[in-house]
């Protein structure tokens, strides 16, 4: 007899069992907890409204005369109205669920809906909530297997450029000064020009190098990327860069530096390309025991909607359990703003 058969290793877990991560009480059916307290609601407003008829003067003649009509009539009301108002305010949180089911988005975490209320409503919260907890944990698994891999092919690419591609163009520059040394007058202004074309790609090959890897981050540290990284935007672009770095900041493990480090540079780099700015800043600063990130600038503003930039910096946020925030209204600037809570700053 195999495994399945024996209920060892089956796929449906056995009967009376509590699925891993769903809230107590899970095997009761919503849907039979809802039915019952609509019967018990509208059992309610009638068994009131037949009790106000048996001990009220009112009467009702077989046939029905006219003038018991209106009496009738409002009762009727009367009962109708409470019903729905009743029916309204136990079925409220359904609202709220649809609502939450409609913006509910796994790069911004925490998003939930309050569990208090009645308790078959109360049921269906709790495990609408626990499954976003799945989710999010799911999402942010895969994220972090993918945003690894991510580095590991950067830091592979910047290897081959640096040691490939550099070690080359070094080669054609040595070569390039032998002949320049041999060459004719006529041909040494040509030659010149050739060399000034291969350094300059030399150069732009090690930029690309180390955008791709940041080495001064392993070398030197947070603070001194963070510098660098203002200082080569500032030169290439010509905005000028203030930056703030707290000196005494704690100890941060090396995904986290890797993080602020990432989310940095795409928020410098689309200031550079899209915010038509004058002026920018950054700030690394602690408050209220969390560690701040601050990227703003001067410029246009209006990024309304996540383009595929913010995205992969909320996705990396949600790495090392931090909160971004974009703000960016139109013709105001934009506004990044990365929170890492005290105890998310070592490795998770």
């Amino acid at each position: 007899m195999n495994d399945r058969a024996k209920g060892g290793t089956g796929d449906a877990p056995p009967a009376g069992t509590r699925r891993a991560g769903a809230p107590r009480g899970a095997s009761r059916p919503a849907a039979q907890g809802l039915f019952l307290r609509l019967v018990a609601i509208n059992g309610l407003v009638f068994a009131t409204g037949t009790l106000v008829l048996a001990i009220s003067p009112a009467t009702v003649s077989a046939p029905v005369v006219w003038a018991e009509v209106p009496v009738l009539v409002i009762g009727l009301a009367v009962m109708l109205a409470a019903n729905a108002l009743l029916l309204r305010r136990s079925l409220a949180p359904l609202d709220a669920l649809t609502t939450l089911m409609q913006r509910v988005d796994l790069l911004r975490t925490g998003d939930r809906l309050s569990e208090s209320g009645n308790s078959d409503l109360t049921h269906l919260i709790a495990t609408f909530n626990a499954m976003l907890d799945r989710l999010e944990a799911e999402r942010s698994a895969s994220s972090a297997h993918a945003l690894a891999a991510q580095e590991g092919e950067r830091q592979r690419i910047a290897r081959e450029l640096h040691d490939e591609i550099g070690q080359s163009l070094t080669v054609v520059l040595l070569g390039l000064k032998r002949v320049v040394d041999r060459a004719p007058a006529d041909l040494k202004e040509d030659l010149h020009g050739v060399q000034e074309t291969v350094r300059a790609s030399l150069d732009e090959v090690r930029q690309v190098a180390r955008r791709l890897r940041p080495g001064v981050l392993e070398d030197l540290g947070l603070h001194s990327a963070l510098s660098a990284l203002t200082a080569d935007l500032s030169r290439m672009s010509g905005i000028p860069v203030t930056r703030h770095l707290q000196p005494d900041h704690p100890a941060l493990g090396p995904d986290v530096e890797l993080v602020l480090y990432r989310i940095a540079q795409e928020s410098l780099t689309n200031i550079a390309r899209h915010a038509r700015a004058t002026r920018a800043e950054l700030s690394l600063v602690t408050e209220d025991g969390r560690l701040v990130l601050r990227i703003t600038d001067d410029g246009r503003g209006g990024a309304l909607r996540d383009g595929a930039g913010i995205r992969g910096m909320r996705e990396r946020a949600l790495l090392i359990g931090a909160r971004l925030t974009v703000d960016s209204p139109p013709g105001e600037g934009t506004r990044v703003s990365l929170v890492i809570p005290q105890d998310r700053r070592t490795d998770p």
